[in-house]
């Protein structure tokens, strides 16, 4: 009976020792396919910057074999200096760095995107002043002011620091950050000129504006608002509503209401990195999108857990409340006045991950409208240049692999055949038909803004 039990000890330790070694063989074979297995990404304090949290806090990131750090970053330039100098293997950035790093707005260099993190995101706040002066032009309802609100309001503001020869001054994120040309977008559409840029004699962005608009970091918005040295700002989430709990300021109109679903920010890489590390990218991409996933999911029901996330100091490190005020499906514009948003913050529905090309060619015609590209460029060009930077054939490969690890569907994504061109829209704020394939046609639409052969020599607008 002894002799029996210590053979079926043996027999069990055999077993669990061979269970071990096939583990640690499943696991030796899964890091030799990454070529880098410990990564660190980084962030700007952001509520959109969520994805990468968490991946990292739901364990996405360990799944694939990954050790991961993510690293909070000073600006948005520091930020790219560092993914282009190999210190970050990788980052949450705008849009539109990735873009205008590859076309040589400010700092060259090579940047792709394989991942969208987000649409929608941002909203612009004016001073409590600005306000008081908006209201008189702004029509109510039942005793609140209608919604959307446009530039149309704030033109007679603008008009009165002109008059008594103040500067307007409003700030933005970077120079090819959405927040840029959404709110040039919102005060352009509302007869408010909001400056050219002339590369590469004048990079200021406020040649014959109206509304002088400068960069300021998110997290500093609403201190310098509050200062004086800025009387509003379009920034991401949660620096306006930050604004009203510190009751200095109120957000007018989220960029949902710019344009409905508009594509933030995206993850970040050189295209030196992704060559060297394929497999290492799509195992980043994957834990993305699966984050997305779990973000969205079930109508957003663990929203408040990613807001207890992100409140976290080394994360966001904003109070639960003021996070909580629009990732949870609401927006409070003037206090007391919260409004349902439910798509105010968008991680995966809507195909909301998928690097579309016509995304991409959005911010080129932005950046020729207002001067970045200070000279016409063809369609051809336009469509090239979102080639090089956006990437859906990686997540494309990110997505498969998913399914056929079970942790999606085939539907939870865009079809095979997809083109990388949404349907033409009008869903923005001048009601302005956006079709990607005919980049030049849309700038002919905007009444401020170059279009054709027009360029800016000395300040002013030539053809």
């Amino acid at each position: 009976m002894k002799q029996t039990r210590i053979i079926t000890i043996k027999k069990l330790a055999a077993a669990l020792t061979a269970a071990s070694l096939l583990t640690f063989t499943l696991s030796a074979d899964a890091a030799e396919k990454l070529e880098k297995d410990s990564l660190k990404l980084g962030f700007i304090k952001l509520t959109d910057m969520a994805p990468l949290a968490v991946a990292l806090e739901k364990g996405y990131f360990e799944d694939e074999g990954l050790s991961v750090q993510v690293e909070a970053q000073a600006n948005w330039k520091v930020l790219l200096d560092r993914v282009i100098g190999g210190e970050l293997d990788g980052a949450h950035m705008l849009a539109g760095q990735p873009i205008g790093a590859t076309i040589g707005f400010g700092t060259k260099a090579d940047i792709i995107t394989a991942f969208s993190m987000d649409l929608n995101g941002n909203a612009i706040t004016v001073s409590n002043d600005v306000w008081q002066q908006m209201k008189p032009h702004i029509p109510i309802k039942d005793g609140k002011p209608v919604h959307p609100i446009k530039a149309d309001a704030l033109k007679p503001v603008v008009e009165k620091y002109k008059s008594a020869g103040k500067p307007f001054n409003m700030g933005m994120v970077f120079p090819v950050s959405t927040h840029n040309y959404e709110l040039r977008y919102w005060l352009a559409a509302g007869g408010i000129k909001p400056g050219f840029y002339a590369p590469p004699q004048d990079t200021s962005g406020q040649l014959d504006a109206d509304a002088l608009l400068s960069v300021t970091p998110p997290p500093q918005m609403p201190s310098t608002m509050d200062s004086g040295t800025i009387v509003g700002y379009c920034v991401g989430e949660p620096w306006n509503q930050q604004a009203v709990f510190k009751g200095i300021g109120v957000p007018v109109i989220s960029d949902y209401e710019i344009w409905k679903n508009n594509p933030e920010k995206v993850f970040g890489v050189s295209k030196e990195w992704a060559d060297k590390n394929p497999n290492t990218h799509k195992a980043v991409i994957k834990a993305l999108i699966r984050a997305a996933m779990w973000l969205d999911a079930d109508n957003n029901k663990n929203r408040p857990e990613a807001v207890e996330m992100l409140s976290q100091s080394q994360y966001v490190g904003a109070d639960y409340e003021v996070i909580a005020n629009s990732m949870t499906g609401t927006f409070e514009y003037e206090k007391g006045d919260k409004r349902d948003l439910p798509d105010f913050n968008v991680f995966f529905r809507h195909n909301a991950t998928y690097p579309y090309y016509s995304d991409a060619i959005w911010y080129l015609t932005q950046m020729r409208r207002w001067g970045q590209i200070n000279e016409q460029k063809s369609d051809a060009w336009f469509m090239e240049t979102a080639k090089q930077v956006y990437r859906p054939d990686i997540y494309r490969a990110a997505a498969k692999a998913l399914i056929a690890d079970g942790k999606a569907k085939a539907s939870d994504f865009p079809a095979d055949t997809e083109t990388g061109f949404k349907a033409p829209t009008d869903d923005f704020i001048d009601g302005i038909v956006y079709d990607g394939s005919k980049p030049n046609d849309y700038l002919t639409k905007f009444p401020i803004g170059l279009k054709g052969k027009q360029k800016v020599v000395g300040g002013k607008v030539v053809e």
